[in-house]
């Protein structure tokens, strides 16, 4: 059993709860049960969408100095493809995916953050990339997702700063995508998470993959990897099931199986 990152799952949406008091500081342990957590919710058939919670008060305020004070250069090195991967691991979940972010998303907390597909934030929320701060960069991905998300010029002003951002300004330059109070944050990612539920899983995933695959490549080689995923998915019985429902009923009532 894990002790600080759990996967719950109710009426088909999969919630990855971080809880580290106090601020949910992410460890070696926790990234590592970040990652198993996140394999669990994409081998899950009774998981749809997910939602990545920190609870009511942090979503996570970064990677545990502490320990990596400690660590070597031989240490770390060793260690940075799996640090990388495991905070990164939300963004390989082939399923809708948002974060639920309410007070602090520093460093490796909003990195998870950025591999969800939406991230929704609590008006009291303070987002950034402060590992400059350490003498250091981003290492779980911050460098990459942030400038595909807001731009260059963007990114290079808040990891040089390694300022924080409000909830406001987070949504003005494109860090997340909704704002509410931060007691309807979890309310809020269920209402999105839960238009997925008993949907065409296979199409998502294939949506999914050539959005992300395509945004890592030029144009003609994103064009042809959508064609062979549209192209895959008429062999799926999903793909039958909803045209069928939509000549015979009109659009949005099939009752997909997920195969």
């Amino acid at each position: 059993m894990a002790e600080f990152v759990t996967l719950e799952v109710d009426g088909g949406i999969g919630t990855i709860r971080l809880a580290r008091p106090p601020m949910n500081a992410l460890n070696k342990q926790v990234q590592d049960e970040v990652q198993a957590a996140a394999r669990e919710a994409t081998e899950r058939s009774d998981v749809y969408s997910v939602i990545v919670h920190g609870g009511e008060k942090v979503f996570a305020a970064g990677a545990d100095v502490k320990e990596f004070a400690t660590m070597t250069h031989a240490e770390i090195t060793a260690r940075a493809w799996s640090l990388s991967s495991a905070l990164g691991s939300v963004a390989d979940i082939p399923k809708p995916t948002v974060a639920a972010i309410t007070g602090y998303a520093l460093g490796g907390g909003f990195e998870i953050a950025l591999g969800c597909d939406r991230r929704i934030a609590g008006d009291n929320a303070k987002l950034g990339q402060p590992e400059i701060l350490l003498g250091i960069i981003p290492g779980g991905g911050g460098t990459q997702r942030l400038a595909r998300l807001i731009g260059p010029s963007r990114t290079k002003d808040l990891i040089y700063t390694g300022r924080f951002v409000t909830a406001q300004e987070a949504l003005a330059i494109g860090m997340v995508d909704e704002v509410v109070a931060p007691d309807d944050v979890y309310s809020a990612a269920q209402r999105w998470a839960g238009q997925f539920v008993n949907g065409p899983v296979l199409a998502y995933a294939a949506a999914k993959a050539a959005i992300d695959g395509g945004l890592d490549t030029d144009l003609t080689s994103g064009l042809k990897l959508e064609s062979h995923l549209f192209a895959a998915l008429f062999a799926t019985e999903d793909r039958a099931v909803g045209m069928k429902s939509f000549i015979e009923n009109g659009p949005g009532k099939a009752n997909f199986s997920g195969k």
